[in-house]
């Protein structure tokens, strides 16, 4: 019988052959362990010089994901640059449309590309894995446009592939709770600004301080909805007091708990199956 332990071994092998193909690449790097398993493969393969990764900061990131990213590449030995994007520019993310992760990966493969193009590189790769098929995912569209390639998809690996390997190899971040854009916390079809991800951001922040090293807090206009996981809602109970309170300060009029607890993508169950299906292309 063929272990798992020998199937993923086997897909490394071609993950490993696939980067081969290339003489010098971007990585777009988010420091989650997809992008990051990425780019240990890639320097292990063609050599610190050969490899460029790209952070890219926003206002629906927050700076503190930038800086550990930017950290964990420097950990990692590789070369690595920050770039800034203006996500707020473009009115279908402001207005968080269904089709807001579409112009969101798009304005950040076209910047990936002008790097790409300036520097001299081959081709841009990221860390889209065998598991975002099963989801909403318009960001692939953008991404297929763009001429992007995705090693890990090409070798067959699935999360569980990724943790697995990023363990062997040593990486830091391999079981890493994994981050997402702000913009995922709010309803579609509601408007975004600079003061509304202040608020969800600040909350999480608190949440995190608190101990939840995975919570989500949802914006619904003057109601915060905080998801964690079930386990996790009974400390959200014992902190009740502070939790509302600190909440509230935040500009937050009730502060409310999601008795489903954590959900990836929760907002997406809203859209149609027509929407679904148009904007996963």
């Amino acid at each position: 019988m063929i272990s798992s332990k020998m199937v993923t071994d086997e897909k490394e092998i071609v993950l490993q052959d696939t980067l081969a193909a290339y003489n010098r690449v971007i990585v777009a790097f988010s420091g989650g362990i997809d992008s990051t398993l990425v780019l240990k493969e890639a320097l292990n393969v063609l050599g610190k010089d050969n490899v460029l990764a790209v952070v890219a900061n926003s206002e629906l990131f927050t700076d503190e994901e930038f800086d550990k990213a930017i950290n964990l590449a420097n950990e990692l030995d590789a070369n690595v640059i920050g770039t800034q994007l203006d996500y707020l520019s473009n009115e279908e993310i402001t207005n968080n449309t269904a089709q807001t992760w579409f112009y969101q990966k798009q304005m950040f493969f076209t910047r990936l590309e002008e790097i790409r193009q300036e520097k001299g590189f081959d081709i841009v790769l990221d860390g889209t894995i065998m598991d975002d098929n099963d989801d909403y995912r318009p960001g692939l569209v953008a991404k297929k446009e763009a001429g992007v390639v995705s090693p890990l998809q090409t070798a067959n690996l699935y999360k569980t592939d990724v943790r697995s390997l990023a363990k062997k190899n040593g990486l830091s971040n391999w079981n890493k709770v994994p981050s997402c854009s702000v913009s995922s916390r709010f309803p579609y079809n509601t408007k975004i600004n600079t003061q509304s991800i202040e608020q969800v951001m600040n909350s999480e922040k608190y949440l995190r301080g608190l101990g939840f090293t995975n919570a989500r807090v949802r914006y619904h206009g003057d109601v915060a909805r905080i998801e964690v996981p079930k386990d996790d809602i009974q400390l959200i109970i014992d902190n009740q007091d502070a939790i509302d309170d600190k909440l509230k300060s935040f500009g937050f009029n009730f502060v409310a708990v999601d008795l489903a607890g954590f959900q990836s993508g929760r907002m997406n169950s809203t859209l149609s199956e027509e929407e679904l299906a148009a904007n996963n292309g």
